[in-house]
């Protein structure tokens, strides 16, 4: 993945007419808008489509983006506004599929049968404590964690500040914990 000045180098070339660099924009910051729009609506397809649509806004609101506040950010706090209205047409038939957000590195393939087992478990029951946070508390952690935005990223997309992304960080991590607590 490209640095925070790698992207914001392709998108000044990229508002400069070259459409190289849109395409290489693309394929720097597609992986993070599909997990964010993966986690929030119900296919694939709807992620994929989210995708491609928050990246026409993008190509066609370009002149609307101040460049230096973070280009990453940007495009995906215009994804956030691409998911939510998929929420308001009906486009979230089911939660989010556990499998999305369970495709992360598990235990290595020599592991044991009672640690795949483990492992399981213990990622089930992360994904059930996940469910029963708010929208705000999901929303922060998926920006952090699934789309691997930093603070400031994270605030530019929320328009807040990052010590306000940062306390709402840790109060929903803490949230998590205990809801992961709690159940047995």
């Amino acid at each position: 993945m490209a640095d925070r000045a790698g992207v914001e180098d392709l998108f000044v070339a990229a508002r400069a007419g070259s459409p190289e660099a849109w395409a290489d924009l693309y394929c720097v910051v597609r992986p993070q808008l599909f997990r964010f729009a993966r986690v929030r609506l119900a296919t694939d397809e709807q992620a994929e489509e989210a995708v491609s649509e928050t990246v026409a806004r993008a190509i066609a609101g370009q002149h609307r983006y101040r460049p230096g506040s973070g280009a990453t950010a940007w495009m995906v706090g215009i994804c956030r506004n691409v998911v939510y209205e998929t929420y308001r047409v009906g486009g979230r038939v089911q939660v989010t599929d556990p499998d999305v957000l369970a495709r992360t590195d598990g235990p290595s393939s020599d592991a044991g049968p009672a640690e795949r087992v483990l492992a399981d478990a213990e990622g089930k029951g992360l994904l059930a404590a996940f469910a029963r946070l708010s929208p705000e508390d999901q929303e922060v952690l998926t920006l952090r964690v699934v789309a691997g935005l930093d603070t400031p990223e994270v605030a530019a997309a929320l328009g807040k500040r990052p010590g306000a992304v940062r306390m709402a960080q840790s109060r929903a991590l803490g949230r998590l914990r205990l809801l992961v607590e709690e159940d047995p």
